[in-house]
Order: structure tokens, then sequence, then C-alpha cells
């Protein structure tokens, strides 16, 4: 058969991800994978881990609207299929390849998530598993792992039909567009990627791929690399002998107890590739030209905690490890690209098939050398390189058809840019059409058409937010207090903290709104000012106390502040359904003990208490039980923490 491209519905019992929370995020959330000590880590390593950090995720809003109840939801696909192969996409959730089935063997080599159900693991919030990933922008999951990208049709140049699927990422300002292609029977899916920057700056980037594949006992991880960077939950970062460190195979992912990266210290000579293979030497290999530099092996590990992680991500009876491909050596590394410049490279998927006793065998060349000939039958360094060099006659040319569409982000940004006579959005590959501009950037387009002020209600938050300094120009001029709120914001992404207070107090002064004095709070806290926080919360909340984030912030102010009482108050005001909330009923649960009130902790534990958004790393709910343990103890024995809120990812949490 020839390769086809078509769009289906895929129904999958669904989470919605709600809408964005309206409360800026000014201060990064915890970062799992902050280096807290650089340990072996070369020269070259430590310049790219220092390099590029983000205060926040500014200009995006957070995602974490969304519970813990499935709907069975229709969600948009786009497949390609050949004789060989058929891959499926899922257009609203950051194109994530959700399915590649072996069409001759009826075997699906990726993990299929049998859920859409968001988690708190990537920039924004949600996050959810399986499938393959493509994350730019900074060190985490991409902030579009959880949008819609603008996606195309479009023709390789032997007649294949392309998906292409694009956006612009605001974090960095960059391009990226992604082609995806099955070639007339061929074994592998290719993937051509490239990051353009068109800007006049150098951008630091980041790009990894994660691949999450099925976790059976007999999987082995195989990459050309006899050593590994391995970094854990401990946020230190070791080099270490592969595949046996303390005594474990780590090549056998559930041979482990602890979730860990391992990133392969594949040598520059080497072809770089990695492989997810069975008992029978059979498994999903990626392989890319050298671009792509970086693979990394994640694993949850067998702890409590971790098998706890992946029921809570999949559903009970389904595990997943996960193999990643990036542009650095590690993920915890930005790379600077050069002003007006552009990266590209191409990666192929697949199945191999190798010896098993190879594999499984000793010693570790042996398998490493196995899985090398498999992934080279399966397709050739020369052949990936030619896909690589022939995309020049073809990625450039204009999309044949519109499949779905994405933000409207970057056609604001190539209006705002050919405004001042720069045309480097105009990219015919990659179209930014008008009619893509809505509400949340149309008060930027305003702006930008000479408006000196942002109007709005001062009860309703802003739709969105820029830190860019062009529009930063552009709010210098405006008047109001919304101006002043978005100031404020912009400053606050830059790090000028005292010229953001300035702002927000007089946004506030002009114009009493929740938005401006919430932040003032958020400042104050950031600084441990805790009395000047709780008063600025406080008077936030009692111009929106129906806004439930603005809620769940002032309890956690009020708890850091030592006033449980008044946690419980603000508990008590609070108005079904909202009361049901995970996050409040966690407070309220901290409330009660703060203030001895046990039997009302032990009623919301015992009710069933569930935190949809509880993040990835956190240490709260581990926190929260051993002091309970030692208010109920008074010389009982304490007990285990139950497994519904045990979270726990390394052994000293």
């Amino acid at each position: 058969m020839t390769s086809t491209l078509h769009l289906r519905t895929l129904s999958l019992p669904t989470a919605p991800i709600g809408p964005p929370n309206p409360l800026p995020p000014i201060f990064a959330p915890s970062d799992t994978h902050q280096v807290a000590a650089p340990g072996d880590a070369d020269a070259e390593m430590l310049n790219g881990i220092r390099y590029g950090r983000v205060r926040s995720v500014l200009p995006y809003l957070l995602q974490d609207g969304y519970d813990r109840s499935l709907t069975e939801t229709e969600h948009e696909v786009a497949v390609l299929e050949n004789e060989v192969l058929k891959a499926t996409f899922l257009l609203g959730a950051g194109g994530r390849l959700v399915s590649l089935v072996h069409r001759p063997s009826n075997r699906e080599l990726l993990f299929r998530n049998p859920a859409f159900q968001p988690a708190n693991l990537a920039l924004r919030n949600a996050w959810v598993s399986g499938g393959v990933e493509w994350n730019i922008g900074t060190i985490g999951h991409s902030p579009l792992t959880c949008e819609p990208l603008h996606a195309v049709r479009a023709r390789h140049a032997d007649g294949s039909p392309v998906l292409r699927m694009y956006e612009y990422e605001r974090l960095r300002g960059v391009v990226f567009q992604i082609d995806a292609w099955l070639p007339e029977g061929s074994p592998v899916l290719l993937v051509h990627v490239r990051i353009v920057n068109p800007s006049d700056a150098t951008v630091p980037i980041y790009w990894w791929s994660n691949i999450a594949v099925p976790l059976t006992p007999d999987v082995r991880v195989v990459a050309p690399a006899d050593a590994a960077w391995q970094f854990g939950y401990d946020a230190t970062l070791r080099r270490v002998q592969m595949p046996v460190t303390g005594g474990i195979d780590r090549t056998y992912p559930t041979r482990s107890t602890e979730a860990a990266d391992y990133f392969f210290d594949i040598p520059a000579t080497e072809r770089g590739w990695i492989a997810a293979l069975d008992a029978e030497g059979t498994g999903l290999a990626q392989v890319s030209t050298r671009r792509l530099r970086g693979r990394k092996l994640f694993l949850w590990g067998q702890s409590d905690g971790g098998r706890h992680w992946q029921e809570w991500l999949n559903g009970p009876g389904h595990d997943y490890l996960e193999i990643q491909a990036g542009l650095a050596r590690t993920q915890l590394e930005h790379l600077p690209l050069p002003p007006r410049a552009e990266w590209s490279w191409v990666e192929a998927y697949g199945m191999v098939r190798c010896p098993p006793d190879h594999v499984h065998g000793s010693p570790w060349s042996l398998a490493r050398d196995a899985a090398a000939r498999g992934v080279e039958e399966l397709v050739t360094e020369t052949a990936l390189e030619r896909a690589l060099t022939e995309a020049k006659t073809w990625v450039d040319d204009e999309p044949l058809e519109v499949l779905s569409v994405g933000s409207g982000w970057g056609a604001l940004e190539r209006t705002a840019r050919a405004r001042s006579g720069d045309d480097s959005l105009r990219m015919p590959a990659t179209p930014f059409s008008d009619s893509t501009i809505g509400p949340a950037q149309q008060v930027w387009l305003d702006l930008l058409d000479g408006g000196d002020s942002l109007p709005g209600d001062p009860c309703e938050p802003p739709l969105s937010y820029e830190v860019d300094d062009r529009w930063v120009r552009l709010l210098g001029r405006a008047t109001g207090w919304r101006a002043a709120l978005h100031r404020g914001v912009a400053q606050a992404a830059d790090g000028d903290f005292d010229a953001a207070e300035t702002e927000w107090a007089a946004s506030a002064h002009e114009q009493p709104n929740a938005w401006a004095v919430r932040n003032l709070g958020a400042l104050a806290r950031f600084r441990g000012e805790l009395g000047l926080a709780v008063a600025n919360y406080r008077a936030a909340h009692r111009l929106r106390p129906d806004l439930l984030a603005l809620t769940l912030e002032l309890l956690e102010v009020l708890l850091e502040a030592d006033e449980p009482a008044a946690a419980l108050a603000v508990v008590a005001d609070t108005a079904e359904p909202q009361r049901a909330h995970g996050r409040l009923r966690f407070a309220e649960a901290r409330a009660a003990l703060a203030t001895g009130d046990l039997s009302r902790v032990s009623a919301i534990i015992e009710s069933g208490l569930e935190i949809a958004d509880i993040r990835e790393g956190e240490t709260s709910l581990t926190v929260f039980w051993d002091a309970y343990q030692d208010a109920l103890s008074a010389g009982l024995d304490r007990q285990p923490m139950p497994r519904a809120l045990d979270f726990r990812m390394k052994a000293s949490d």
C-alpha cells in the first residue's frame, strides 16, 4: 500500500485539562531537575547546567484545573500508515505520538495509556503519560505538552504525505516544526525536527523526545555506552559504570528500587540510538542523526511510591519506562542557539529484532553490539543523513491542507514583528494565520494598534500575560491600573521585584483589584514577610472570595504563618463544590492537625484524601503523615503511610 495520512477520532476516558489558572506563576514551581550537587559533571556539562535557567514559566499560565473524574471523550488524531507501521498522533496534546503499531506482528511498540489523566509533572502542571512527547522550551515537560499544535498536510519530495505540526514557543521565542512521514514500505517512522531562532539574540534551547514503552520484568534498555550520568531525586549528578552500578544491573528497570535518570555517556564517535528489548530481543528502537546527542533511561523504581505513581498516571496494571533522546548529553542542560539560526535533525522509530541470548547475555558489550547491528539493519546512518539532506528540498514548502489549529500567539508575534519591518516569522512552511487570534491575543493586538490602555473589569483576571521586551516597551506607554499590573508581572519575570512591587501597589491604589494585591502577597511570601503576605492575600481574597485558586494560595500562606485557626475559618466560608477540592481538604487536614483536632484529621483521611495535582517530588504528604503519627503515637506504634498517600520518590522522603 502507499503511505496515507488521515484524520480520525480516538475515544479515551478523559479528565479534561480545564481552564488555566488565572493567577500568574511569578515564581518557578519546585524543579525536580534542579542540580543541588553537580558532582562528576565536566566543564562543558557544568556550563550547560548553569546556562538558560528560567525564573518562572511566564508568560504561560498554569494548567491545574483538572481532577480525577474520567468521562469517555473523543480526541482528534492524525494517523500515518504504510504496509509496516501505523502511527497515531494526538493533535490536542502537543502532537504526542500516542501509538506506533508494527502491522505485520500487530505489536504496539509504545506504551499506550488507556486513559487521558493529567497529573502534576510538567512545567505548567498538567501532563499525561504514554507515547512519544516532544519537549521544547526549558528543563521539564514542555509548556505545550497539553496544548493543541498547528497541524497541516504537506508532501515529501517522493510524494509521501507528511504530517507537519508546529507552534511558536513563547518562553524562548522560537518556532519549532515537526514533520513526520512513512515512506512506502519503510520499517521506520521518520521525524524531521527543526527549531528556528528568528531573533537577533542567542537563545537557550532544550529538546528531548520522551518515549514511553511497556515495562515488564524482562525488558532491557540498551544504548552504545559503558557509563552513564545518574541523576536521582537527591538532585546529585554522578557518573556511574553501566550496566551494573551499586551491584544492580540498571538496564533492567524493574531491578531498581528508587526512581532515577540514567543519561548514557555515548562517545562522540558513536551513532546515537537507544532500544528497549524484551525477552525475545524485540522492541522499539529510536535512532537519529548526530545533532541529537543525548540518550536517557528513566524509571519509576519499585518502591511503594514509584509503583503508586505508575498507577496514578496509568491505572492499575499499566506500567511504563521511558527511553529518551535530546540535544544535550543530559536533561539538566541548555544549549545556545545562535541568532537567526536553525537546528534540524531526523529521528527514526521502528521495531528491532536481536538475538535474545546476546541481548540478555554477558558481557554488556554482547548486548550493546547486538542492538547496534539490529538498529543498523533497521535503518542505516547513511539513510538517515540522506533523509536530513533531502529534507532541505521540501520542509519549506507551503502546507497543502490545514488539519488542526494551534494558538494565536504565532500570528500575534508575526504581526508585531512585521510592524517594525521584521518578516522573520513569515515562514511559508509554518503559517500563523490571523484567523487564529483569539481573546487572549486580542488585547495585545489592540495595544500594538495604538491603544493607550488595557481595558477590563477589575473583577475579572487578565486572560494572558506578555513578558517579552517588545511588549514591555508598549506597556511602558500605556496608562491605567491594568497596564501597571502587567508591567509589574513583566518586571517580576525579569527579576526586578522592587519595580514590580511599585507597579502593583500603583495598580491597586488606582483601582482596587485582586490581581495586583495577590501579586503583592506572593512577593511578600517569597521574601519571607509572612505577616504582610497574609494581609495582602486576605485583601485579595475579599475582592474575589469565589476564586478557588486564590483561596488555595491564601490557605497555604496562613498555614506557613502558623495561623491554622484562621485557615479553618476560610475553609468554613468556602462553598461547595470547592470545599471538596483535594488541595483545600489537605489544607483543612493540616490546619486541624495544628489545632489538635485529630478526629477531624482522621475523618478527612478516612473519607479519602486525594490531591489531583500532587507534584512529582512533593514531600508535603510525607511531612503531614509523620506529624500526624507524632500527634497520635503517645507511646503507641506508628502506622505506615497509606498507599493512597504515598508518593515518595526516595527512601529519605
